[in-house]
């Protein structure tokens, strides 16, 4: 799994929100690392230094919104789940 790489953040001319912004930067991240389909202790590390990146990336969020952000993105690595058949 890679680490996210520094860049420059661009403003989102559709008004996104900060949050909005670094969650959808967050799930690019995830799809591109490949941290779906790591194991949970990969996956554990991988969220703790991505979310120092994200801190520093956007100082506007504050802690319950980084804490959000990672369960967001927490759930949103996780494998999808079977349906029930009726």
């Amino acid at each position: 799994m890679g680490k996210p790489k520094s860049k420059k953040r661009v403003s989102n001319s559709a008004g996104s929100s900060p949050f909005e912004e670094a969650r959808n930067e967050l799930f690019q991240h995830i799809m591109t690392c490949g941290v779906a389909g790591a194991d949970q202790d990969h996956q554990h590390e991988w969220f703790d230094d991505t979310m120092k990146y994200f801190a520093e990336r956007y100082p506007e969020l504050d802690e319950q919104q980084m804490s959000e952000l990672r369960k967001l993105g927490e759930r949103f690595a996780q494998p999808p789940k079977a349906r029930a058949s009726a």
